[in-house]
């Protein structure tokens, strides 16, 4: 069986790649990929500089480190492909020369959290969506206006993210 869970993907070395809005955009049309292909549903997102979250629930028994790997290669290789066309000296910050791989844009082992309530759900949904204003980021004066979150989804009734779903809908599956 299948739960939500929280999901947490960074760039290497903690590099701000995604201060750049066409790279967040490859990681929404993935998103938006996954959820058309029944891969996933995704109930919230937040794309910082440097990392994501999601809380999202694998579905149709699919594997989640499958999916998570997919995922994170797909949107690896659209961000080198961008980077070698229009910024190759930027593609030398993910140079990593390994046995495996010339480059690499995300952490390995991203972090996978069970959300095993409603109330932790709702927790973590809500941290997500302050993270745009937390601490040093700074990123627009109130969360529900940072363009790249779900928080719109939740508290202006947007519908700018259409893969999105609302996380009560799955409280009664």
């Amino acid at each position: 069986m299948q739960y939500i869970s929280l999901f947490t993907a960074t760039f290497l070395k903690w590099k701000y790649l995604l201060l750049d809005d066409r790279y967040k955009d490859i990681i929404t049309s993935s998103m938006k990929f996954l959820v058309a292909d029944e891969r996933a549903v995704i109930y919230a997102f937040v794309i910082m500089p440097n990392h994501i979250h999601l809380v999202w629930k694998i579905t149709n028994d699919r594997k989640k480190e499958d999916v998570q790997r997919d995922f994170l290669k797909y949107t690896a290789q659209k961000m080198k492909l961008k980077l070698t066309n229009e910024k190759p000296e930027e593609l030398r910050l993910f140079y990593v020369g390994a046995k495996d791989r010339k480059y690499q844009f995300w952490e390995r082992n991203p972090l996978t959290s069970r959300l095993p309530s409603e109330e932790i759900i709702v927790q973590k949904v809500n941290y997500i969506h302050a993270n745009p204003i937390r601490g040093k980021w700074n990123l627009c004066k109130e969360f529900i206006d940072y363009k790249y979150s779900s928080a719109s989804f939740y508290y202006d009734i947007s519908n700018e993210w259409d893969f999105l779903t609302h996380y009560a809908s799955a409280l009664f599956e």
